[in-house]
């Protein structure tokens, strides 16, 4: 299961892309050993089945099965959620939701819960308030705003006081602002590319970040070509290779 100590989570969103070979999943393997060989390279993945499903207890049990016990998973939480109530009278189907992803939670596998906002939906911090006050605390939860009117210091202000995480998303188009709301950061990284300079000063930000005690969760953004999964890749490689440099292992004659 997950250290204690700051971690830091990289991966992509979503892991079952035939596409990925030869790039990423050697030609020979098949979909059912997608998620084992993707956790023998990276150790988080965002999970957006559940934006549309429920999980099964198979489902999730399979899932722990096939990973190491650090690997953690991010669940998208549920449409009826986020784009159906739209964070209003939502207290019923959030229990259930909650009540399926649970299992993750007792075995200490599931990072946070992302609540991905439509982009239509405009600020109203006292609905963000009242919903924020039925999740659990003993829970990481983040929220990513798609619609830039969220962007204002009341918003940061209601996700502070639950220590819920404004998710520092990016793409092409759009850039949230570097306000961190709670003990950890969650990273959406969706641009068409990254070139090598860009992928040192996320790794560089994600190393400040977990030097100040923070857990980092950080999603690259999937295709159908691997790039994001390289990507992540390389970024948690630069951090082991550092982490060696400044642990290194002592050996005893």
């Amino acid at each position: 299961m997950p250290s204690d100590e700051p971690q830091l989570f990289a991966g992509t969103s979503g892991f079952a892309y035939p596409a990925w070979k030869p790039g990423f999943y050697p030609a020979d393997v098949p979909a059912k050993r997608f998620l084992q060989h993707y956790a023998s390279r990276l150790n988080s993945t965002e999970i957006n089945y559940t934006y549309r499903r429920l999980p099964t207890p198979k489902s999730l049990g399979d899932w722990v099965e096939s990973t190491p016990a650090e690997f953690v998973f991010s669940l998208k939480a549920h449409m009826k959620l986020t784009h159906v109530l739209r964070l209003k009278d939502c207290s019923s189907f959030l229990e259930v939701f909650l009540k399926a992803v649970d299992p993750l939670r007792v075995v200490r596998r599931l990072g946070p819960i992302l609540f991905q906002l439509p982009p239509n939906l405009k600020a109203d911090t006292s609905l963000l308030a009242d919903f924020v006050a039925l999740l659990p605390q003993d829970m990481r939860f983040a929220f990513e705003f798609r619609n830039a009117s969220w962007l204002v210091d009341a918003t940061y202000e209601v996700l502070s006081s639950r220590g819920i995480c404004l998710c520092l998303a990016e793409s092409d188009t759009l850039v949230i602002p570097h306000v961190l709301t709670s003990p950890f950061t969650y990273f959406r990284l969706r641009k068409t590319e990254y070139g090598p300079e860009e992928l040192q000063k996320i790794g560089a930000t994600a190393d400040k970040l977990l030097s100040e005690g923070r857990d980092i969760y950080l999603y690259f953004k999937h295709e159908e070509s691997p790039e994001g999964a390289l990507y992540a890749e390389q970024v948690l490689q630069a951090h082991r290779a550092l982490e060696n440099q400044t642990n290194p292992i002592s050996v005893r004659a």
